[in-house]
């Protein structure tokens, strides 16, 4: 079966993914995390892609992007691919191809799952078991949401404004909503998404986004479709 295109579209978030190959190690020390943190920095700027949240792990990438325009974010995944890799190889002495074929993206619909996509992004340490606490992980926008250290790489979404009228009351409800119990629905739907490169809302943004990315934004029903009875 074709694949089919990866969903892109303006002025939206995206949650994206690279992975590395054979889930092989794409970092590994802080000076390979501070190199691609510089890099995404100038490709995020160079390509007018605004990042709202990210974690580097071990040997994948989630980040939260928004593009000004819908082929933004594959310029900047695929600058920020060749240019990574090229100096990984080199300081690293390998050779060779580092991720896992093409990054997987999925749509996000802000007002009802752009905040939990940050948090799913941000557990993702926890999750996997290298840190008890997000504030405890140095390579994600956690610190910067809660007020631990500025990030210049982060820029901050509308929704978060929403959460308060001072950086100190914004940062509190963030904490509080990273702190909130995950709901298994929730975190099984990103993920979903992520994996098939659907869209993340309503049935009603589902429609916008096919309307506005050019192809379906959700999986097809599962079964045959029914055949029209003869009469």
């Amino acid at each position: 079966m074709a694949r089919l295109p990866r969903l892109a579209v303006s002025g939206l978030p995206h949650h994206v993914i690279q992975r590395g190959n054979n889930r092989q190690l794409i970092f590994r020390d802080a000076i390979d995390c501070e190199r691609f943190l510089g890099l995404l920095v100038d490709g995020a700027v160079a390509n007018a892609v605004a990042v709202h949240a990210y974690v580097l792990m071990p040997n994948h990438v989630h980040l939260l992007l928004t593009p000004r325009e819908g082929p933004s974010i594959s310029r900047l995944m695929q600058a920020l691919g060749r240019q990574y890799v090229r100096w990984f190889n080199r300081r690293h002495g390998r050779t060779g191809t580092l991720w896992e074929g093409r990054f997987r993206a999925s749509v996000i619909e802000s007002d009802r799952y752009l905040l939990a996509c940050s948090r799913y992004i941000e557990m993702n340490p926890v999750r996997a078991g290298l840190v008890g606490e997000p504030a405890q992980y140095r390579w994600s926008s956690y610190g910067h949401h809660v007020g631990l250290r500025p990030d210049p790489l982060i820029d901050e979404h509308p929704l978060i404004w929403s959460l308060g009228n001072t950086p100190f009351e914004r940062q509190a409800a963030y904490r509080r909503l990273v702190d909130a119990p995950v709901l298994d629905d929730e975190v099984g739907e990103i993920r979903a998404a992520i994996q098939g490169g659907w869209a993340v809302g309503s049935p009603k943004f589902a429609d916008l986004v096919e309307g506005r990315g050019g192809r379906r934004s959700k999986p097809k029903p599962p079964g045959r479709p029914h055949k029209a009875k003869s009469h």
